[in-house]
């Protein structure tokens, strides 16, 4: 379940950045992945829960806090510059369950 909803997660992030450079309207709070990593961990005491490649080879994180309940979702870029895609309140991590081989989502 857990690898599914992270699988459609990172659908919809790329939706999320297809759209962003299609129109460009909005401004993403973008900068170098250290300051971005550090203000996280600082500001809010996320760290990283997941993460996956998109296919145009950035990396997908999800960061979030037991403490303070936030959630991020960011995107780094192969030229190092990460941006923050989605963020929300009262993130709960779900115990990890494998699923059976062939067993319906």
């Amino acid at each position: 379940m857990n690898h599914n909803l992270f699988a459609l997660s990172l659908g919809f992030v790329g939706l999320i950045l297809a759209t962003e450079h299609a129109y460009g309207q909005e401004a993403q709070q973008c900068g170098p992945r250290p300051d971005i990593l550090a203000h996280l961990s600082e500001a809010y005491g996320e760290t990283r829960r997941g993460l996956g490649l998109a296919a145009n080879r950035a990396v997908v994180e999800v960061f979030a806090s037991d403490q303070t309940g936030s959630w991020t979702i960011t995107v780094t870029l192969p030229n190092g510059t990460t941006c923050l895609i989605a963020s929300g309140e009262n993130y709960e991590a779900e115990p990890a369950q494998d699923m059976p081989v062939g067993s319906p989502a």
